[in-house]
């Protein structure tokens, strides 16, 4: 089917890293993340994320009325990047000058941006993460935290954190628990691998899995064939929220942990760091699985 509509238009809002569009047809609000000069999530980034979220929350958003909006959908504009995740700079930064409070604001900043995703706004929409491209680390926990995740073939999708010494702990580890358990859980945080789409989708992480460069029809096929049982679905996922919350609370501790253990981390660990920020920077010339080794890791 075509992805076109008669009525999206794009919305008018004075933001450099985001776009947005609403097809009032199907009451789909598309978030376009479109980070720059790097493909994370800087604070900048956040500050925006902020700022868009919280106006879709209030359904308040310039161009999208009370009550229209159905379906919230997140993708990239980057070429072969939906996210490289969090800010390595600033991490490397803020444990060589041990300021710990700088990297505490960042992890606040970050579960402030990613909460209203995972709830869906507590209003009665679906959210969807098209992926069609790389997400790493942060990228691919703000991607795990809708209610679908939608990604094409080529898509790799990890959390190459352990690599510096570090975990994920802006949201993953209650992600994927809730999907596939603790010891599945641990196992992939703990791995530093990087996974095909086609992977994630055996693991029931990955929603639809969609031929490269059908992802958005993938999306729209998944609305119109979906439409007319929306209500239950929706249910379905009221029941999923009610019975396996996440809290904000709970995750502002995790940061909490995430922070000590940065305070932890090495020289070597800081110089890894700061290779892979340099990475960040150059991700279109990137080999497919260069960001990390994977040889002798471990599924």
């Amino acid at each position: 089917m075509s992805v076109l509509s008669p009525q999206v238009h794009p919305l008018k809002a004075p933001y450099r890293h985001l776009s947005s569009r609403f097809d009032a047809q199907y009451g789909a609000l598309w978030l376009v993340l479109d980070p720059k000069p790097r493909p994370c999530f800087s604070l900048d980034v956040l500050g925006e994320l902020n700022r868009f979220l919280t106006d879709v929350g209030r359904e308040t958003l310039d161009g999208v009325g009370p009550g229209e909006l159905r379906y919230f959908i997140v993708a990239s504009k980057t070429p072969g990047v939906f996210n490289l995740g969090g800010d390595l700079a600033l991490f490397a930064r803020c444990v060589q000058e041990r300021d710990e409070e700088a990297l505490r604001q960042y992890a606040v900043a970050c579960i402030d941006a990613l909460y209203p995703y995972i709830t869906a706004f507590d209003l009665p929409v679906t959210t969807i993460s098209l992926v069609q491209g790389d997400a790493m680390g942060g990228g691919l926990e703000v991607a795990l935290s809708a209610d679908l995740l939608i990604a094409e073939k080529s898509a790799q999708l990890g959390f190459p954190e352990v690599l510096f010494n570090l975990f994920p702990g802006m949201g993953a580890y209650n992600l994927l628990h809730r999907r596939i358990g603790m010891q599945r859980t641990e196992q992939m945080l703990l791995n530093g691998k990087l996974y095909r789409a086609a992977e994630f989708h055996a693991e029931g992480l990955v929603d639809i899995l969609a031929e490269n460069g059908r992802g958005e029809n993938a999306v729209y096929e998944y609305i119109v064939r979906n439409s007319a049982r929306r209500t239950a679905h929706e249910a379905v996922r009221k029941v999923r929220r009610r019975l396996h919350p996440i809290r904000y609370e709970q995750l502002i501790e995790v940061t909490s942990i995430w922070v000590e253990a940065a305070m932890r981390v090495g020289a070597r660990d800081i110089r890894l760091m700061e290779r892979l920020a340099r990475t960040q920077e150059r991700p279109a010339v990137r080999e497919p699985s260069s960001l990390v080794p994977l040889g002798n890791q471990s599924a």
